[in-house]
């Protein structure tokens, strides 16, 4: 078990290898775990599930990971999820944009198994009047 809290996590990436070993070292950490292979489907699994994370590549099919951030930013429990990008895209405007689209926070590609659970976890820490485009700069 990590020393983060159980959570509901949704991981969405198009590539399968990476998206199943991801949701498997979170089921194995204890988090309850979903994967989605492309914006869609996050949606729809999100409108599902509920998740308290996602886990969100940019550079999906069908939709974005911008335009589907915007997109669950606007469901009820999306307002509240913590939204991650974890990109191969880590120039400044990159992270700018994510940003913008409403991520919590914007993970590089490849990342360790500490920056992904002190990411999960950042937002217990993190001062109720942060914004997003504060916590975003991480």
């Amino acid at each position: 078990m990590s020393s983060v809290d159980r959570r509901r996590i949704l991981v969405a990436d198009d590539n399968t290898d990476a998206v199943e070993s991801l949701a498997l070292l979170l089921h194995l950490a204890g988090h309850d775990v979903r994967v989605a292979h492309d914006g869609v489907e996050t949606l729809a699994v999100g409108n599902q599930f509920e998740p308290e994370v996602v886990l969100l590549d940019l550079g999906m099919p069908k939709m974005d990971g911008y335009e589907t951030a915007r997109r669950l930013r606007q469901e009820s429990w999306g307002q509240h999820a913590m939204l991650v990008a974890l990109t191969g895209w880590g120039q400044q405007r990159d992270r700018e944009r994510t940003a913008e689209a409403g991520f919590d926070a914007h993970l590089v590609k490849p990342i360790t198994d500490v920056e992904l659970f002190q990411a999960i976890g950042a937002r217990l820490s993190d001062k109720p009047n942060a914004s997003r485009s504060q916590r975003a700069q991480r």
